[in-house]
């Protein structure tokens, strides 16, 4: 009976050193992000990313405004309504244009007809920010580029040359005409990855200004071609930025590493690379 005893004493103590060396090993032990190149913003370690970034100040009002492009072409304006809604909406500084074309002939009829009282929000829509557009409608959507006298210039498969979405400058000359304190930067092949993370980053710990970026999906090996979307946090432990994606109907928004992304920016388009635009209040 002593022997046996003995031996459950042994066993019972063994284990108790087992469940405390386990104990203070996960302890001990620091949580580290999984080391992957790109994580859905929604996984859970996309909420841990979110939740640990010391970098997201702009993710708040950006998300608030967030809508999705209205149809292919327009990430550049989804992008610029987002934008300048969280730096406007509320502002009584600063009049905001309504867009008339959300209500069709027959909604009006049911307006009151003293024109008083409108149902619109003062907003900035997918619509009405080519209001002081350099680049129309238009020719966003795919109208053929013409010269100054007003001739259709022609392509190489003979048809008119056209110029669909927006280029950043084209995005960025949209922001300056709203009077929006813009700067352009062009990633170029030259550039230090260094210099570029570390003023996206400056950006994305201050309030009220914003950034948007112009890259390449396929380098993230996401479907489509060039797209526009804001940049709303980054994540030291990943080395990782969160992409707002203005399209959800082909990507989720997504943390991406920083070298991956700037390779994304460092991609030619129509006339020079892609890059990103830093967006801050300016006098309208």
């Amino acid at each position: 009976m002593f022997i046996t005893l003995k031996k459950y004493t042994r066993v019972i103590i063994c284990i108790a050193m087992i469940v405390t060396l386990s104990a203070c090993t996960t302890i001990a032990t620091p949580q580290k992000s999984i080391d992957q190149t790109m994580v859905n913003w929604g996984s859970d370690e996309g909420v841990k990313r979110l939740k640990e970034s010391q970098y997201k100040v702009d993710f708040f009002k950006l998300a608030n405004h967030f809508e999705s492009q209205n149809n292919k072409l327009f990430c550049g304006p989804a992008s610029a309504a987002i934008v300048l809604n969280a730096l406007r909406v509320r502002n009584g500084a600063i009049s905001l244009p309504e867009d008339s074309s959300l209500l069709n002939d027959a909604d009006r009829q049911f307006i009151a007809a003293n024109g008083k009282w409108s149902p619109l929000f003062q907003r900035y829509t997918q619509n009405n920010i080519f209001i002081k557009s350099p680049k129309s409608r238009a020719l966003v959507l795919g109208e053929a580029l013409q010269d100054a006298q007003g001739k259709v210039l022609v392509g190489n498969h003979g048809k008119g040359k056209k110029d669909r979405g927006f280029q950043l400058r084209q995005l960025g000359a949209l922001f300056t005409a709203h009077g929006v304190s813009t700067k352009v930067v062009v990633v170029q092949q030259g550039m230090s990855d260094q210099v570029i993370k570390a003023e996206l980053i400056d950006n994305l710990r201050t309030a009220d200004d914003y950034v948007i970026i112009n890259y390449q999906r396929t380098v993230l090996n996401q479907p489509g071609g060039g797209h526009l979307s804001p940049l709303v946090a980054y994540h030291k432990a990943s080395d990782s930025f969160l992409v707002m994606d203005v399209t959800p109907n082909k990507a989720d928004w997504v943390w991406v590493k920083s070298e991956l992304l700037i390779s994304a920016m460092r991609t030619f388009d129509t006339v020079e690379n892609r890059g990103y635009l830093l967006l801050s209040e300016g006098i309208e």
